[in-house]
Order: C-alpha cells, then sequence, then structure tokens
C-alpha cells in the first residue's frame, strides 16, 4: 500500500496557511457553509444583506475563494455576494465524483445554487471560473442575471504557450523572494510579487487536480448566451490572442461588451481589484434596466 503521509502532510501544510490567510485578509462578518451536491461537499462564503440578486464568484483552477479577498467587501457593499469553492480544487470543499464535462460543472453550480435557495445570480468568473460561468449561462439561462468573465476560458483552446507560462511561474514561485519577484515582470503575473500569498500558491502543489481542460464554447454556443456580459481580456493574455476574443465576443454574443485591458494579462483579477470590483458593481447594476 502506498505510503499517503506525504499527501497527509502537504494537505495540512495547505490549510495551516490557507487558515492564517482567511483569519488576516477574509472579512470576519462572512457566513461559511457546506452545501452537499451530487459532486461533493461545496464550501461557500456569504456577504453581504438584502434582496438584491446576488454576485456568485467563482475563481479559476488552482486557486480558492480567498483569490477575491480584495474584492468582497466592495462587492458586499452594493448587494449580497456568495464565494463558491469548486470541488476539485484547493481548498474546503471536497470531491466525490468527477466532472466530465461542462453540462456537469454547470449542474454542479445549480445544485449548490438551489441548495442556497437562490434562483438567479450575477455570475463573476476569471480563468477556469469564468467557462464554468459561461456554461452554466448556456444550459441555465434563466439562472444568469449578467456574466461578467475576467479573462475567461472557454473561448478556445488552451495552447502550448498558456501550459508552458503555467509551468514557468510555477517554477518560478519556488526561487528565492528576490528571484520570484524580479521574474514578475517578464512573465506578466504580479502573483509573483505578492509575497503574503505565495505560501498558499506553493502549498497547491499539494493537492491533485484531475479537471478536464475547459472546452471551447462554438459561434452557435455564444450566440445563444442572453444574459448580459461583460468580457475584459489582457492585452498581453497568455490564453488569447485580445483582439481576436474581443472581436468574437463582438460579433457573438448578442449582449456582450468585451474591453481590452491593456497593461494585463491573464493575471488581470490581481490588477487595481478595486477599479475591477467597481466595474462589475455598476455592470450588475444596469442589468436592472435592460430585461431580456
Amino acid at each position: 500500500m502506498a505510503d499517503c503521509r506525504p499527501r497527509v502532510l502537504a494537505i495540512r501544510s495547505f490549510f495551516a496557511v490557507y487558515d492564517d490567510l482567511v483569519d488576516r485578509l477574509w472579512p470576519s462578518s462572512s457566513v461559511d457553509s457546506d452545501v452537499v451536491t451530487s459532486f461533493g461537499t461545496t464550501r461557500v462564503h456569504r456577504l453581504g444583506s438584502g434582496d438584491e440578486t446576488p454576485f456568485v464568484l467563482l475563481p479559476g483552477s488552482g486557486g480558492p475563494s480567498l483569490m477575491w479577498h480584495a474584492y468582497v467587501g466592495r462587492l458586499a457593499a452594493s448587494r449580497p455576494v456568495i464565494a463558491i469553492d469548486p470541488v476539485g480544487e484547493p481548498g474546503p470543499s471536497v470531491q466525490t465524483r468527477a466532472i466530465d464535462n461542462g453540462d456537469e460543472w454547470s449542474l454542479w453550480l445549480d445544485e449548490v445554487l438551489t441548495g442556497l435557495d437562490v434562483g438567479q445570480a450575477h455570475l463573476v468568473g476569471t480563468s477556469y471560473g469564468g467557462w464554468i460561468a459561461l456554461r452554466h449561462a448556456l444550459r441555465s439561462p434563466d439562472a444568469v442575471a449578467s456574466l461578467t468573465l475576467l479573462d475567461p476560458g472557454g473561448f478556445g483552446k488552451v495552447s502550448p504557450t498558456f501550459v508552458a507560462w503555467i509551468i514557468a511561474c510555477g517554477l518560478a514561485s519556488f526561487a528565492p523572494r528576490p528571484v520570484r519577484r524580479a521574474l514578475a515582470r517578464p512573465l506578466r503575473n504580479l502573483a509573483l510579487r505578492d509575497d503574503e500569498a505565495m505560501p498558499l500558491v506553493k502549498a497547491t502543489f499539494g493537492f491533485r487536480r484531475k479537471h478536464i481542460m475547459p472546452t471551447p464554447l462554438t459561434d452557435d454556443d455564444l450566440e445563444r448566451i442572453t444574459a448580459p456580459t461583460l468580457v475584459l481580456v489582457g492585452g498581453h493574455s497568455q490564453l488569447y490572442d485580445a483582439g481576436e476574443i474581443a472581436a468574437v465576443v463582438t460579433a457573438r454574443m448578442p449582449r456582450a461588451v468585451a474591453e481590452i485591458i491593456p497593461e494585463a494579462s491573464h493575471d488581470l483579477v490581481l490588477r487595481h481589484p478595486d477599479e475591477l470590483a467597481a466595474r462589475i458593481v455598476t455592470f450588475a447594476a444596469a442589468t436592472r434596466a435592460c430585461p431580456r
């Protein structure tokens, strides 16, 4: 029998760092709970109050909902916020069944929101979380009040360039602090300059993730997404050619606005969170005046 001790120690190390960062970065007003789904138990964090349609935050692959810590206070000032830790990712959620396609990711999200008695939500997602949001808008259009997507997956195949960038950033995260911080610029990844979060980034390597790659949505898929949509793409995105994606969004999605953030790469969610949070709030508020 394989020795499980290294994996157990890695998980313990992750949660030691995770709990410390939650205590220091996440609002103490957060109300946490677990929702049982057919794919496992999902941890959710609820903030804010009122009867407005909530924001639902979906992180990128490899990052727990803690990655939204710089956003949640600003967002919760305008309407309730639900930050979700996806199953199968580093964090407190526990996956018990594989998710094999985009429809099953949508089903998982539907079960989470049904368990929370949320009939409709403003979905906010980055990277892999953006792809999940797109898949949910495609499968359950009435459940999505709006989409705000920050350099999301789903608009093309994951390229070898992007995979190489992920590997390079992973290796850079283990470099000595001065080297790591210096590499942030050529690699275009602000996370490498975040001394506070870097221990958590390193600790995530103790988790084994087996999620599928985000499959591209077809032109027909995009034309069927009727929710008001704001797509923000990094001008230096390692995932796509920003101009091509903005053109596709504008041409194919009937109620979408695309904008290129020139200085950003796939690290867009880490850049100017106060400004981006304000954009998210304004966009969601504007959808009330534009019924389908």
